[in-house]
């Protein structure tokens, strides 16, 4: 069962290319998959998240309750005093920052444009002016995420531009420069720009730490298909870049540099975690909230989703392709984290269109973001009525309806990857490789041959061998 997308005879979005008449599917999805096509569908998608936020901008985000109850939250304004850029506090050196290297420059970037803004709307400034660089960021993402799709299904990007969990998310944090860096950075390898890519990857994780789970996937491929080389030729390159970014943080404030590691290694089970769920009704075991336990349960559990991963990588009757791998890697990392953001949909988007470009399960997950969304600010109000605070309006949601999103979010996104699994262990059912493609987003790996396979059953093949002889 699937919902048909332009350019469709099937449940594919942007498929159905075998007919290119002038009115037919291949022409409708050339046309939509084109740069003007996206650039303007990027554009409108950022225009929405900007309304959406409209409501704080015109000053509720000044009342707590207020800025939940119209649902337009953003950490960016709240940080630009948090952080102490409002005062002239230089990030690392001047105040530590929660935030890699990158993020912590564009702050500072963004704050220095403003410096000369009255200080009454001196925050509303920052706020913009970090909306305009995030602008460009979501449309170079939607571009180079078309760029990693199959030819003739560039489509597919316009379910990143206006995935709907994206635009309500967009402007909620910096994630959206991580976003652009990652899908420039697996653009670059899919055209074979293997140093390129390797700096893009590099600058992503000098942004947010999320890109790194690229490279496991390409180590495993790479190593099932004979490419070694252009693997450690990337993985250079994103050493250098990443160093060229932290390095001069590093030295120049080195505490105020490891803040962002030591607040992540000393954070509790949070907002929109599993953990946090299990820890609230005291589930024994793995609601353990001590913090020791707790990252020790949160590492074993991903090194165990990575470890099945990865056999999955080398031991797939066809070799996974990148998209799928990096999905599957990422989604593991949400749902075994200490701590699941809202916004940490950003990250997931152009992943999950390039694994599985269909529409049914992602607008199932889409709605389970969006429900999440609105159920976090909720709940929020909820615990500061709680807390005795007054509330005028809407009062929120109670624990019961705030776990039911939560658990939500996590069982569609785990449909997600068993979809990808499925596709993986049965390759004609894979969206991508049923149109004729091999890996458009691979790069060197795209249409390579095995060089290396693991034997999961090495007693059945030499029964084979035996009765063919």
């Amino acid at each position: 069962m699937g919902v048909d997308a332009p350019g469709s005879a099937n449940t594919r979005f942007g498929g159905g290319a075998e007919r290119s008449g002038p009115l037919g599917p291949g022409a409708l999805a050339a046309a939509l998959g084109s740069t003007s096509v996206l650039l303007a569908a990027s554009v409108l998608g950022v225009v929405l998240a900007f309304a959406e936020k409209a409501p704080c901008r015109s000053g509720a985000w000044n009342s707590y309750a207020g800025q939940f109850q119209r649902a337009c939250y953003t950490d960016i304004y709240p940080l630009y005093y948090g952080e102490g850029l409002s005062a002239g506090k230089v990030p690392y050196t001047g105040h530590p920052v929660e935030y890699p290297v990158l993020i912590g420059g564009a702050m500072q970037a963004a704050a220095w444009l403003v410096r000369n803004v009255g200080t009454a709307i001196r925050g509303r400034e920052f706020f913009d002016v970090t909306v305009a660089l995030l602008t460009v960021c979501a449309v170079a993402g939607v571009l180079a995420t078309a760029r990693a799709a199959a030819p003739g299904q560039r489509a597919q990007a316009l379910m990143v531009a206006l995935s709907p969990a994206l635009i309500l998310n967009a402007f909620v944090n910096w994630d959206l420069i991580a976003l652009a860096l990652t899908a420039l950075g697996i653009a670059a390898w899919a055209a074979r720009r293997t140093m390129w890519a390797g700096v893009l990857l590099g600058l992503a994780v000098a942004a947010k730490f999320y890109p790194l789970v690229v490279f496991g996937p390409l180590l495993l491929l790479c190593l099932r298909a004979g490419r070694m080389r252009q693997f450690g030729q990337a993985l250079a390159a994103a050493a250098l870049a990443w160093l060229a970014v932290d390095l001069p943080a590093m030295i120049a404030a080195p505490s105020g540099w490891a803040y962002f590691y030591v607040f992540s290694k000393d954070r509790g089970a949070d907002w929109g975690s599993i953990w946090y769920m299990l820890e609230h009704f005291n589930v024994p075991v793995f609601g353990n909230g001590e913090l020791g336990a707790l990252n020790k349960m949160s590492a074993v559990f991903f090194a165990v989703a990575c470890a099945a991963i990865a056999v999955l990588a080398l031991a797939a009757p066809r070799r996974p392709r990148l998209p799928q791998l990096c999905f599957l890697v990422l989604a593991e990392f949400l749902m075994t984290n200490k701590v699941w953001s809202p916004q940490y949909v950003v990250w997931l988007v152009p992943l999950a269109v390039l694994a599985r470009p269909r529409l049914w399960p992602y607008l199932l997950w889409q709605l389970a973001e969006i429900a999440y969304f609105l159920g976090i600010w909720g709940y929020l109000i909820f615990v500061y009525l709680m807390q005795g605070n007054p509330v005028a309006g809407y009062h929120g949601i109670s624990s019961g309806w705030y776990f039911a999103a939560l658990l939500a979010r996590f069982l569609t996104v785990s449909l997600l990857a068993a979809y990808v699994v499925r596709d993986v262990l049965d390759p004609e059912r894979d969206v991508v490789r049923a149109l004729g493609h091999d890996d458009p987003a691979g790069g060197v790996l795209d249409h390579a041959e095995d060089r290396f396979k693991l034997r999961l059953n090495p007693s059945a093949k030499r029964a084979g061998a035996a009765s063919a002889s």
